[in-house]
């Protein structure tokens, strides 16, 4: 079960996102491997790190801060080939750099493979910073797709519910200029979620121009989409029921003539029907036909 915010200083449910005993055992380091300082340039980079975008500012900022108090939580690193393979903290690790710092506090732990990597990392970096909507679902769905884990497993590793790894990787259904504009902070995971429904990518290029322009909230943009769903709906409908009129139509011709009949109905209203005839004959034919109709008629 997934712990409740107990403090408000803990931001937007922070507490609520770790599985049980994160807290604790970030309390307790040592429970975690060996303490130590290691030189900054004997640790790589992550290469499971799901935040693809760091922010230069917040970077800057948390520089600031480690210039002036060092580096609080350590990193959290494994050996690897002579040297240290980063699992999370790869904004302090940047930070440190930008600070002018050589060397880091790190804690050695044993991580053998890229998915507790990127659990690790995901975990770190809900701890630390929200990820935004997108490379969260990203990085949930690498660790379905890549690692073969199912949803209700990546809610536990997370310490979220499994709707809402579901509800995250849905957004990847979505085209690629919705996505970049979640991660541009143009409009939220919940705006995205909203315009979900749409499938049309014109539609959908207009609808998002009018979210962003208009500053909707989630839940207008709910209501838009729904009433653009509705009467695409009634116009879908409207049109299968015209093109069966036709169909019908076309056969019931074909049928009384014994020749292909086209119809061809104009935009504007009304149309052109087409009798097909191969031959000289088959017009005199055609016309005995049409007379004969006429006079038992």
């Amino acid at each position: 079960m997934s712990r409740t915010p107990t403090n408000g200083s803990l931001g937007r449910g922070f507490a609520s996102l770790l599985p049980d005993g994160i807290l604790d055992v970030d309390a307790k380091p040592a429970d975690r491997g060996p303490l130590r300082v290691v030189p900054l340039d004997e640790i790589r980079p992550n290469p499971e790190q799901p935040r693809t975008v760091f922010d230069p500012e917040e970077l800057a900022s948390l520089a600031e801060s480690i210039a002036a108090h060092g580096i609080l939580m350590p990193l959290i690193v494994r050996r690897h080939e002579g040297s240290y393979a980063l699992i999370a903290g790869e904004r302090r690790l940047r930070a440190a750099g930008l600070a002018g710092l050589h060397e880091v506090p790190v804690i050695v732990r044993s991580a053998d493979d890229g998915v507790e990597q990127l659990e690790l990392a995901l975990v770190e970096n809900l701890q630390r910073a929200d990820l935004d909507p997108i490379e969260c679902a990203l990085g949930f769905q690498r660790l379905i797709v890549d690692f073969g884990m199912t949803q209700e497993q990546v809610a536990r590793r997370v310490g979220k519910n499994r709707a809402t790894i579901a509800n995250a990787v849905r957004l990847l259904r979505l085209p690629t200029f919705v996505l970049q504009a979640v991660q541009e902070g143009r409009i939220s995971g919940g705006h995205a979620r909203a315009l979900l429904p749409l499938t049309d990518e014109e539609q959908l290029r207009r609808a998002l121009a009018k979210v962003i322009a208009q500053d909707k909230s989630v839940r207008a943009t709910e209501r838009m989409v729904a009433e653009l769903v509705r009467v695409r709906t009634v116009t879908l409908n409207d049109r299968r029921s015209k093109e069966r009129t036709l169909e019908y139509a076309t056969k019931l011709l074909t049928d009384a003539l014994h020749t292909d009949v086209q119809i061809r109905p104009r935009k504007k209203g009304g149309g052109r029907i087409v009798i097909d005839y191969s031959s000289a004959e088959e017009l005199e034919r055609l016309i005995t036909h049409l007379r004969k109709k006429q006079r038992a008629g």
